[in-house]
């Protein structure tokens, strides 16, 4: 069975942490509900764990954090770098919020506040008729970002749209990597500890209609499944 490597870019806020643990974390509940026999290592950028030789690795999921993509930290470069190498071999590959903007910069999209401001709460995603990956013509999974990708790289197909988000999921060509901007990986009740974080950083209508949404049901366990099994199937 192949291993998932989790690459964390970022650390959960120190006063949720204990609620509902680290990205890394929240991301192995997510795998181990679409197939408890996977197992998934992790990589720290944030504990100063180098990067591996992605051409070693079975597969690899880059997740979300505080950090913007075009903020010139140290290691962005690098992991930069390592996203080229790893679509260049065909190693299986998800970004996910800063990591789907992280991989578009990477291949050479463009990334940047949008300045519809902040999405957060539940939103409701237009898929990609004949995407090869996502049925049905929609799906509803929180997000909490103000980056977007607002130009992606020539070699990606957006299969996963909003009026907010015009390119929330990204397949690209060869058919190895995928990222998507909201968060499969999130629990409701962290999605709406989210949002009471960000009150006095977000308009209060923005936050409120976001805690309000949540009380829909989400397909966080349709797309956690989907991006599993595109990290364990698509070697190679």
């Amino acid at each position: 069975m192949p291993r998932i490597t989790i690459i964390e870019t970022g650390l959960v806020n120190a006063q949720l942490r204990a609620d509902h643990g680290t990205y890394p974390q929240m991301f192995a509940r997510m795998i181990a509900a679409a197939d408890p026999q996977i197992g998934c290592d992790v990589v720290s950028i944030p504990g100063g764990e180098p990067l591996p030789d992605p051409a070693g690795l079975d597969a690899i999921l880059i997740t979300g954090s505080p950090a913007g993509v075009y903020d010139g930290f140290d290691w962005i470069a690098p992991l930069e770098a390592f996203v080229r190498t790893a679509h260049e071999k065909r190693i299986p590959t998800v970004g996910v919020c800063f990591g789907h903007q992280l991989i578009a910069q990477a291949l050479g999209g463009t990334v940047r506040k949008s300045d519809k401001g902040w999405g957060m709460g539940r939103h409701v995603y237009r898929l990609a008729q004949d995407n090869g990956l996502l049925a049905g013509e929609e799906i509803a999974v929180a997000c909490s970002h103000q980056d977007q990708v607002i130009a992606p790289p020539a070699s990606a197909r957006t299969i996963m749209s909003s009026d907010f988000a015009p390119h929330a999921g990204l397949l690209y060509e060869g058919g190895t990597t995928l990222s998507v901007q909201p968060h499969p990986e999130f629990t409701a009740s962290y999605a709406d500890a989210l949002c009471d974080l960000h009150r006095g950083r977000a308009p209060e209508t923005v936050v409120a209609s976001a805690k309000a949404s949540l009380a829909a049901p989400l397909d966080h366990e349709k797309l956690g499944g989907v991006i599993t099994r595109f990290l364990v199937n698509r070697r190679s």
